[in-house]
This record gives C-alpha cells, structure tokens and sequence, in this order.
C-alpha cells in the first residue's frame, strides 16, 4: 500500500541528515509483519532479491525494456555510477553511522549499501539518469508490532533525469511497485523468521 510522504517525513530516520538534497519519490508500506527483532530478516530479503524474480510479466517485460534502452542509450555505462559520476553518501555519513558495517552486499542487483542501524537501513544505485536510494525501514504497526516501510529518494541528474523519473512515474505506481510489494509479502511468508531470508 502506498502511504504519504508523511509516514518518511515525520520520523526521525538518519536518512534525513544524509541525503536532504534527495526528493522523496515514493512511501511504501510493506506486508512483512513481524516482531521488534524481526528487521535483519527484512534487509536480508531485500538484498538478496532479484528483480527479474516478480510475478508479475508487465513488471518483468518493464525491466527488460529498461535494461535494453539503457544499452542503447549508455544510461548504465561504466563511468555512470557511484563512486564515478557521483560520490557515495558514505562520505556523508556522521561518524557513529560511517564507522559501523553499511549493511549486506546485494546479490543480485546494482545497489550498494549506505548504512544500516537497528531500524534504517539505505542503500544507493545511480545511473546517467539518476543518484537514487532505496530506504528500507522497521516501524510499528499500530497493533503491537511491526512492518517494513519502504521508500524511494531520487536526485535527478539534469534535465534527462528529470524527463525520465517524469516519464516513469506512471509505470512504477501501476506495474512496478504494486507486483514488488506483493513479492515482498509472498517472499516474506514464506522465509520462516529463523531461517535464511
């Protein structure tokens, strides 16, 4: 389910100190309910996650589509990612957070971890076209527990930066994000709590 931005903003997440620069794209809550202790399990589903794993064809095909246009178009050329064409947010990050492990390699994607705390953990991918960050976090539910939330922070890169997050916001509200978030909830079902995610 997609929430207001409010449900990021409002909570004293580090992310918001690190990355202030970075507009809030997307607010997510994730179907992973779960315990206080429950939040390492959903950093590891999430890291080791592959996205042509969804469900879901259109979401599929919708990558595929990407993928190939970002050959043609060199969007994902060597030169084009952090630690290249934009400086990590580890830079940014205060000394307790910078000393600390940033948190899981991902298996399967071109995400690198940022930093990872008991509740927050943020991880960057950046492009031709974008610097962005995926913020995953572990609040309570309102009913005794817990959940994930997930949200999406993007620092366009110029004016092709801004035309392609335009031109894709329709795509990843109806075909993207809602398949992710069932896959998340299905993955999270059937990982049990004690055992690998």
């Amino acid at each position: 389910m997609r929430l207001p931005d409010t449900a990021h903003t409002l909570r004293p997440w580090r992310i918001h100190e690190i990355a202030p620069d970075f507009h809030l794209e997307d607010v997510w809550a994730l179907p992973t309910p779960g315990g206080p202790e429950d939040f390492p399990r959903l950093v590891r589903l999430a890291a080791n996650r592959d996205s042509a794993d969804t469900p879901s064809s259109a979401a599929r095909a919708l990558v595929a589509v990407r993928r190939r246009l970002g050959a043609w178009f060199g969007w994902d050329a060597t030169g084009s990612g952090v630690g290249s064409r934009v400086v990590t947010l580890r830079e940014r990050l205060p000394a307790d957070l910078a000393a600390a492990p940033p948190g899981p390699v991902f298996a399967n994607r071109p995400f690198t971890s940022v930093y990872l705390t008991g509740t927050e953990w943020a991880a960057e991918v950046a492009n031709r076209t974008v610097h962005a960050v995926v913020h995953l976090a572990w609040v309570p539910d309102g009913a005794g527990g817990h959940r994930g939330q997930m949200a999406v922070l993007v620092k366009p890169n110029g004016v092709l930066g801004r035309a392609y997050m335009k031109a894709i916001a329709p795509l990843r509200h109806l075909v993207v994000y809602p398949p992710l978030i069932r896959h998340f909830g299905q993955a999270w079902r059937a990982t049990p709590p004690s055992g690998p995610a």
